[in-house]
């Protein structure tokens, strides 16, 4: 019986612990809620007596305020490329020999059919020779032929012979004229002698550089870009072209974009035409910034004033209370592309809005300022 009796006394003291423990938190909750209520009860106060009586200091934040503008707006993909001369060319002998005659050095200006090198073609010259024996033989017996034919005279077989032999022999001092022509090594463009290879008695041979001779009046940047670009790069974009070595820079426009994504690394090519200058060299580095976006006008304002919370983007602004002083207004913004530095915004700002530019880290919605 005592034992009952003890079990049902604790039993009663568990129950009566565990249905208080609601009402405890409630109660905490409430004056939580009650707390913060009275809490901006006594801001909003504080603030309009500081702002009705004239004989209590303001606390006022110092800042400085830009006006938001609407400006036009770009953004651009910046990548490296090379600057290449379009006509760039290696030339080499087209048959083996000895270089007997070089006429050209560097720094020369060239035309195309120019001859800038002789090889030894002294063989060949004399099987010309031998051969031209052959063709006064040949024509001199294909007359006769003819001749004889014209008088009925003689079988048609002898005539035909004749003719086709002389045919022959003509054709053959041509094709040898021909090769005579490919002891003489000719540019095939018109251009400036950039480097000669060539040595007077050095072999020359088929493949083998030659003389270098490039059209400098001929030029282009070549770069690589990311597919993920693919979309936002157009023939005709614009293009500031920037030559570091150089410190020149130009405002250009994109002259090709190639259709075919690269397979190995994933990129398109782009060209951009560059005009004729005499301080650019082929090979030279060069920064492409390509305009992906741009708008006539937008507001733009400096990235780093633009906050994020869990609500979104917002900035602060300068605003005039009912008596007429300057508070700070938290607004949210929607943020569109930014490129060094600068971003657009889409939605929340106007022009002529007081921009809060120095001092914002500090601001706190409804705070008086001064500038």
């Amino acid at each position: 019986m005592k034992n009952i009796l003890i079990l049902l006394a604790i039993s009663i003291l568990f129950f009566g612990c565990g249905s208080s423990a609601p009402d405890k938190k409630s109660e905490l909750d409430k004056l939580k809620k009650e707390e913060a209520t009275l809490s901006d009860k006594i801001k909003k106060l504080e603030t309009e007596i500081a702002a009705s009586d004239t004989t209590t200091k303001i606390k006022m934040l110092d800042v400085e305020v830009t006006p938001v503008a609407a400006i036009p707006f770009k953004s651009y993909v910046q990548v490296q490329g090379k600057l290449d001369a379009d006509e760039n060319v290696n030339v080499s002998a087209q048959m083996g020999g000895t270089v007997k005659s070089i006429y050209v050095k560097e720094g020369d200006n060239v035309k195309a059919g120019q001859i800038l090198a002789e090889l030894d073609d002294a063989v060949m010259r004399q099987g010309i020779e031998e051969l031209k024996n052959q063709l006064a033989f040949a024509s001199d017996l294909y007359n006769k032929q003819k001749n004889l034919w014209d008088q009925k005279i003689g079988s048609e077989v002898q005539f035909l012979s004749a003719k086709n032999n002389k045919e022959a022999m003509e054709k053959k001092m041509q094709t040898m004229n021909e090769q005579l022509d490919m002891y003489k090594i000719k540019s095939p463009i018109n251009g400036t002698v950039d480097e000669v290879s060539l040595k007077l008695g050095q072999i020359a041979a088929p493949g083998l550089p030659a003389v270098r001779v490039v059209n400098m009046n001929s030029l282009k940047v070549k770069a690589d870009i990311a597919e993920s670009y693919a979309g936002k790069i157009r023939e005709g974009n614009s293009v500031l072209l920037e030559f570091p070595d150089m410190n020149k820079t130009m405002d250009l426009k994109v002259s090709f974009v190639s259709r075919v994504i690269n397979s190995m690394n994933r990129t398109f090519s782009v060209q951009v035409n560059v005009p004729a200058d005499p301080d650019l060299h082929p090979n030279m580095i060069s920064h492409l910034n390509i305009v992906d976006y741009q708008t006539l006008s937008s507001i733009v304002i400096p990235l780093n004033v633009v906050q994020n919370s869990e609500n979104g983007y917002y900035v602060f602004l300068s605003v005039k209370n009912e008596k007429g002083k300057s508070v700070a207004h938290k607004q949210m913004v929607k943020t569109g592309r930014d490129y060094k530095g600068q971003i657009e915004i889409l939605e929340g700002l106007k022009e002529g809005d007081s921009l809060i530019t120095t001092g914002y880290q500090d601001v706190e919605d409804g705070e008086f300022l001064k500038f």
